[in-house]
């Protein structure tokens, strides 16, 4: 599903450099990565989302190289193929949470907006315990319903390949648990992979694989 090959990028004017030899995810693979912050975890889901783009290397997501595809081409692709549930939720103030989770479908003509769809997010929302919520604003919510908001818009499209930044890091310990136990069901019912990055070492045993960014800031170092 993820294919990592020669990558290196750094932000301009800053120290930040990330070298990464070779990393892989299988399909239907669910691999957790743990490390220091600050060492490069959130770039890294970035540069698979195409959000960012390498200096050098490839990023191969399923049979497309992303950084081969021009702004336009990357963000619908992303769109329809990747759900991604940002550690800052990137909620819309001026939406209310049911117009959030169907925002990526207003966005592109990649996704089709019908009554499936809408059912579809009602489902999720109340499977998160925010059916209730979904007349209100981001600003009206507490930290883990924007959380849960975020995660119900990025499994919405039924994705290949989800992206999770911290996804159970403001959710209470039981709300964490089911939080996996959807994105984990999303997994299976739909063939899908999950990479999440964690700090929660405890949810660890749960993930097919850890992955250890320490390795590769060992390797930028050396």
């Amino acid at each position: 599903m993820i294919e990592i090959q020669s990558l290196k990028f750094r932000y301009p004017g800053t120290e930040f450099r990330l070298k990464i030899p070779e990393f892989n995810l299988a399909r239907f693979e669910k691999v957790a990565v743990i490390g220091p912050s600050g060492s490069g975890k959130t770039t890294l889901l970035n540069l698979i989302a195409g959000i960012l783009t390498p200096l050098d290397g490839s990023v191969a997501v399923g049979d497309i190289e992303i950084n081969g595809l021009s702004d336009a081409e990357r963000r619908d692709f992303r769109i329809r193929n990747i759900g991604f549930v940002f550690q800052d939720f990137e909620l819309l103030d001026y939406l209310d949470v049911m117009d959030n989770i169907l925002h990526p479908y207003r966005i592109t003509s990649a996704l089709k907006l019908d009554r499936e769809v809408r059912a579809r997010a009602v489902a999720l929302a109340e499977n998160m315990g925010i059916g209730n919520k979904l007349k209100r604003r981001p600003d009206e919510l507490s930290h883990g319903e924007k959380q849960r908001a975020a995660i119900c818009r990025a499994l919405l499209p039924n994705p290949g390949l989800i992206l999770s930044d911290e996804a159970t890091g403001n959710l209470d310990p039981s709300n964490k648990t089911k939080i996996l136990d959807l994105l984990f069901q999303t997994v299976e019912d739909h063939q899908a992979s999950l990479l999440a990055v964690t700090h929660d070492h405890e949810l660890l045993n749960r993930f097919d694989r850890v992955v250890d960014f320490q390795d590769f800031q060992d390797e930028n170092i050396s």
